[in-house]
């Protein structure tokens, strides 16, 4: 699955907080170090198409108001498939439900 940088940042942003959630408004300041920034009226377009893209995806849940043309959304929480994919960028590496045998009264675990 290909996302832009963005769209990265919204997952990396959203997997680094306690709830998984972001505001618009930290989503807006990933502009704040790109080189070329959009202009203000076409910023808030870019960012709900990517936000929006996101949910296509199901990576994340939008929470805001509806209007009858479109959405207007104040953040965005991960999704469980959207927190696998946030792993993956991070690099976090997922650790499997192995099950450890003990020693029992002398025997060792290849004797079990």
């Amino acid at each position: 699955m290909t996302l832009s940088a963005l769209q990265r940042y919204i997952l990396k942003q959203a997997a680094s907080s306690a709830q998984g959630t972001v505001r618009r408004q930290a989503i807006v300041r990933y502009y704040d170090s790109v080189s070329r920034k959009p202009k203000p009226r076409d910023l808030s377009t870019i960012v709900a198409r990517s936000v929006e893209r996101l949910i296509a995806k199901e990576l994340v849940v939008g929470f805001g108001r509806k209007t009858a043309q479109k959405w207007f959304f104040d953040h965005v929480r991960l999704t469980p498939k959207g927190r696998r994919m946030a792993r993956k960028l991070l690099g976090v590496q997922q650790t499997l439900p192995l099950k450890v045998r003990q020693k029992i009264a002398g025997k060792s675990a290849n004797q079990i």
